[in-house]
C-alpha cells in the first residue's frame, strides 16, 4: 500500500496536457488529522513553484511532460539537529510539502555529493533540450536550516563546487547567534516549524534579492616547533570547530619546508581575544553537558554568564595572559592596495579584534556601525558594504567597551579597512590565545622560543546570498543616501584616543567541508 508521500509524489509528477495543474489524488479517502487538513487547503499552484519532479533528481527516473515551469525551484538542506527539536520537525513539514528528494538532512546525506549529482543531471538534460532542466538551472535557490556553521558548510561546498550557475542561498535560523540569517533579513530567533509558517517562508524565499557577498581566505603557517606543539585546539580537542580548515599537503604550492600551513575561509568574520575565549568554553560547555543547550534562550543566557566568568569582565579583577592586549601578542600589517603592506597601529588597550565582513556579530550587534558621513570624509573609510573586497577591522578595550554595542548606533573602536591583514605573533607574549571564525573557536598555541605563528586574511572571491528587502546587509551595486548616517545620528562613542595612539586569491578548493568524522549536531 502506498505511503502518503508516494500518493503526493504522483500528484505532482502527473500532469494534465496542456492545462498544467495537477492531477488531484484522492486525499479525502486519506485520515487526516487538523495539520494536515491545513496543508491540504494550501493551493497546489502555489506548491508548483517550488515542486521539482523526480526525473530531474535522480537521474535514470522516467521523464514526465511537465508544462509547468516552477517559479522558484529549491533545495533544502536541514541539520535536523539544530534548534533542540525544530530541526527535526523542519524536515518532517518541508517534506509533506514537496517533493522528498528535494528535502534533504545533512545528518544523512552529505550537500557536496547531493549537489554534484543534481547538477551533472541538470546539464546532461539541459544539453539534451529539456527546457524544464534550462529553466531550473538558472531559477534553483537553495534553503539551509541550521546554525551559522552549517550555514557556512553549504556556502563552502557551492563555492568549491565551481557550479556553472551557483545557486543563491537562504537560511533558516536554527543555531544560538544565528548571524548570517539575521545579516541578510531572515531574523535570528529560531522559526515555527509548522506547514503554513514554511510556505510563508518559500515565499519570503521566493520573493528575496539575490546579493553578492566577499568570501575571504585565511591561511595559517607556523614553524614545526622545536618543542610543544602548534595546531590547532578545538574545545576538547575535537576538530568540528575548524571545519573551514584543513592541513595544506606537501605538494601543495602554498606548502613552505620546515613550517606546517593550514588555509580556510570564511564569511562573517575572523576575531581573536576575549570574545573568541567567551565562545571556546561555550562550545567546552555544550559538548559536555549536550543535554541542558536544547533552547536558544538559555543558550543565550549561559553565553552572557561565560562572558562574566570567562571575557571581558574577568579581565577586569583576574588578569591573565589572555587579557592581554593585541598589540603584545601581535605585529598587525594591513594592505588597502595590491601590493602595498602597511603596518596597523593597534592601541595598546585592544583587548580584542574583530575582522568583520557582514554587520552581525554575536547575535546581530554591529561592531562597526555606521561612520558618519564626515569622518568617512576625514578618515578614509566607505560604509561596510559586503561585497566591496574590504573587510573591516575593528578592537575592543575593556569589560565595558563591548556594552557600548547594545546602544543605539554604538561600535567598537574602528581600526583600519583593508583588502588583506596579516598576524604575526610575538615569541613569549603568551602561551596561546583564542580565535574564532564565523562561530566556530578554537585554542591556538604560540611560538615560545623561535618558533612563529602568522595568520593572513585575503579577499578570495564572492558567493551569492539570499536577502529579504530592506535588510541590514548593503551592496556597493545598491547606493542610497541611508548608507551614510547624517551628522544628527552620532554614534555613542566616538573614536578612541588614548595618550595619542588611536588614530587574492589562494585558491581554497576542498578546504571547506567538514571532515566525514565529525558529528554535526555540534555546529552552532
Amino acid at each position: 500500500m502506498e505511503n502518503k508521500q508516494g500518493i503526493r509524489t504522483k500528484m505532482f509528477d502527473n500532469f494534465s496536457s496542456g492545462s498544467g495543474k495537477f492531477l488531484r489524488p484522492i486525499r479525502h479517502l486519506l485520515s487526516k488529522s487538523s495539520d494536515e487538513a491545513m496543508a491540504d487547503s494550501i493551493s497546489e499552484s502555489v506548491l508548483e513553484d517550488y515542486y521539482i519532479p523526480n526525473y530531474i533528481l535522480v537521474a535514470g527516473s522516467e521523464a514526465t511532460n511537465a508544462s509547468h515551469i516552477p517559479a522558484c525551484p529549491v533545495i533544502v538542506f536541514i541539520n535536523s539537529r539544530s534548534g533542540g527539536q525544530l530541526g527535526g520537525e523542519l524536515l518532517v513539514s518541508y517534506r509533506s510539502l514537496l517533493n522528498e528528494n528535494q528535502v534533504f538532512d545533512l545528518g544523512e546525506k552529505a550537500p557536496d555529493k547531493v549537489l554534484h549529482e543534481l547538477y551533472a543531471n541538470l546539464e546532461k538534460l539541459r544539453q539534451a533540450g529539456d527546457i524544464l532542466a534550462a529553466e531550473i538551472l538558472k531559477k534553483l535557490r537553495i534553503i539551509v536550516a541550521g546554525g551559522d556553521g552549517t550555514a557556512g558548510w553549504l556556502l563552502g561546498v557551492v563555492s568549491d563546487l565551481k557550479l556553472s550557475h551557483p545557486p543563491p542561498i537562504a537560511t533558516v535560523p536554527l543555531g544560538t547567534g544565528n548571524n548570517l540569517p539575521f545579516a541578510f533579513g531572515w531574523g535570528k530567533k529560531n522559526p515555527s516549524t509548522d506547514r503554513q509558517s514554511v510556505l510563508s517562508f518559500m515565499e519570503q524565499v521566493k520573493n528575496a534579492k539575490e546579493m553578492k557577498i566577499d568570501s575571504w581566505h585565511i591561511l595559517m603557517r607556523m614553524r614545526i616547533p622545536k618543542q610543544g606543539p602548534c595546531d590547532p585546539i578545538a574545545p576538547l580537542e575535537l576538530p568540528h570547530s575548524l571545519h573551514a580548515f584543513d592541513r595544506v599537503s606537501e605538494k601543495d604550492t602554498l606548502n613552505v619546508e620546515g613550517c606546517h600551513t593550514f588555509r580556510g575561509g570564511f564569511w562573517n568574520y575572523f576575531s581573536m581575544g576575549m570574545d573568541a575565549q567567551v565562545s571556546y568554553a561555550f562550545h567546552s560547555e555544550r559538548k559536555l553537558h549536550p543535554e541542558k543547550f536544547q533552547n536558544q534562550l538559555v543558550n543565550q543566557s549561559t553565553y552572557l554568564k561565560l562572558a562574566g566568568t570567562q571575557g571581558s569582565f574577568a579581565s577586569l579583577s583576574q588578569p591573565s595572559s589572555q587579557s592581554r592586549n593585541i598589540a603584545q601578542l601581535a605585529k598587525v600589517k594591513i594592505m588597502k592596495k595590491q601590493g602595498v603592506w602597511e603596518d596597523l597601529d593597534i592601541p595598546r588597550s585592544i583587548r580584542s579584534i574583530v575582522c568583520l565582513n557582514l554587520p552581525s556579530f554575536s547575535g546581530g550587534l554591529d561592531p562597526w556601525g555606521k561612520p558618519l558621513r564626515k569622518k568617512i570624509r576625514e578618515s578614509g573609510l566607505t560604509p561596510p558594504y559586503v561585497d566591496d573586497g574590504l573587510i573591516e577591522i575593528v578592537g575592543f578595550r575593556d569589560a565595558w567597551h563591548g556594552l557600548v554595542l547594545l546602544a543605539p548606533n554604538g561600535h567598537g573602536t574602528r581600526l583600519a579597512q583593508a583588502n588583506r591583514i596579516c598576524f604575526e605573533f610575538q615569541k613569549g607574549a603568551a602561551d596561546h590565545t583564542f580565535m574564532r571564525i564565523d562561530g566556530e573557536p578554537w585554542k591556538q598555541p604560540l611560538p615560545v622560543d623561535d618558533d612563529n605563528v602568522v595568520v593572513e586574511i585575503s579577499h578570495l572571491g564572492q558567493v551569492s546570498m539570499l536577502a529579504v528587502p530592506g535588510c541590514r546587509s548593503k551592496s556597493i551595486n545598491d547606493l542610497s543616501p541611508a548608507s551614510f548616517p547624517d551628522e544628527e545620528t552620532d554614534s555613542v562613542e566616538d573614536e578612541y584616543d588614548e595618550d595619542g595612539e588611536e588614530q587574492r586569491k589562494f585558491g581554497a578548493a576542498d578546504t571547506f567541508k567538514i571532515p566525514d568524522e565529525i558529528d554535526i549536531a555540534h555546529l552552532s
